[in-house]
């Protein structure tokens, strides 16, 4: 799943104001997860890439890792 979010869209999350990420999967599916998982990808520039969201067999925030 691409991900690209700016600098300022960031500091709504740090804010508090924002709790959950929607993002739309590359097979259509819209997914929701906690805006807290992203944290180790952060940069400079915000959060860019490709990233792979595993759930578990509850349909449960696993792991997210990027790619490429």
């Amino acid at each position: 799943m691409p991900l690209s979010i700016s600098p300022e869209q960031l500091q709504r999350w740090y804010q508090g104001s924002v709790k959950d990420v929607v993002a739309r999967a590359q097979d259509g599916r819209r997914v929701r997860f906690p805006v807290s998982v992203l944290r180790p990808f952060v940069g400079h520039d915000g959060i860019q890439g490709h990233y792979v969201l595993e759930f578990d067999d509850s349909n449960r925030f696993h792991r997210l890792l990027k790619i490429g």
